[in-house]
């Protein structure tokens, strides 16, 4: 987990634009609005350093902690911190006008291990996203995309809603803990389908290119966290709770 593959930093030149130019809209002054033309070419001259590091854009799905039937795509862009975190602005789309509707830290297996008790329950696994391909990295080479998720492997991540855009004109009440999905039969096959075919993914074939990575999965805290809210879901090789029964591995019974 020391490095994600690199990509070029333009596309993370307007996820700061609302924090370079101090809020967007005058604090105090109802209607908001647009920035005036001169602000935004003030900001433009700015150094944005800290968004400059993000360098890999992934998509995935999450699910409310709390209440398992509010299900939400979410586009990450990330960058490595430290060799112990990934830190990654969330937004509910890829365009220019997208919203920031939240945050997630991504940790080794071995950090987790580290953490209080209390805290654990805060942090999803990531094995199925990885494994069953709900996981992508759009327009990633195959190959450097493989490399990046057996990094992903074994991690977990903490994640925070603050803005359900979606639903609200704005980002209301309090941040909402995501989780991930960790079985077949969690996520809805309409909502992978719709990803796939705006993003030109075809989940079925990177599913079968990430196999071999079930030899290196380990059991993962979290896993059966919302089991009961999926009374359906079908355990998927590589992904199981530590201290249970690890699914079948493909080519054995």
């Amino acid at each position: 987990m020391r490095c994600f593959p690199r990509l070029s930093p333009r596309r993370a030149a307007g996820l700061a634009l609302c924090l370079v130019s101090a809020g967007c809209a005058s604090v105090g002054k109802s209607g908001g609005g647009p920035l005036p033309a001169d602000a935004t070419e003030k900001a433009s001259a700015q150094a944005l350093t800290p968004v400059e590091q993000i360098n890999t854009w992934l998509d995935a799905f999450h699910v409310d902690k709390m209440d398992p039937s509010h299900v939400m795509e979410v586009q990450h862009y990330c960058d490595i911190l430290n060799q112990d975190v990934i830190q990654c602005a969330l937004y509910d789309q890829s365009t220019k006008r997208a919203r920031l509707v939240g945050v997630e830290y991504i940790i080794p297996e071995g950090a987790f291990a580290g953490l209080p008790n209390a805290e654990k329950p805060y942090w999803h696994p990531h094995n199925y996203e990885v494994l069953s391909g709900a996981l992508v990295a759009p327009g990633m080479p195959a190959a450097q995309e493989q490399a990046l998720m057996a990094q992903l492997l074994n991690t977990y991540g903490k994640t925070w809603h603050t803005w359900d855009a979606a639903s609200a004109p704005l980002p209301l009440g309090d941040p909402r803990l995501a989780w991930s999905f960790n079985a077949d039969r969690e996520l809805a096959e309409a909502l992978v389908t719709a990803r796939d075919e705006r993003l030109g993914i075809d989940s079925d074939a990177v599913r079968e290119r990430r196999a071999p990575l079930i030899q290196q999965a380990r059991p993962q805290v979290g896993v059966d966290a919302l089991r009961d809210a999926f009374p359906d879901r079908r355990a998927f090789p590589g992904v199981w709770e530590e201290g249970e029964i690890a699914p079948p591995r493909p080519g054995t019974r």
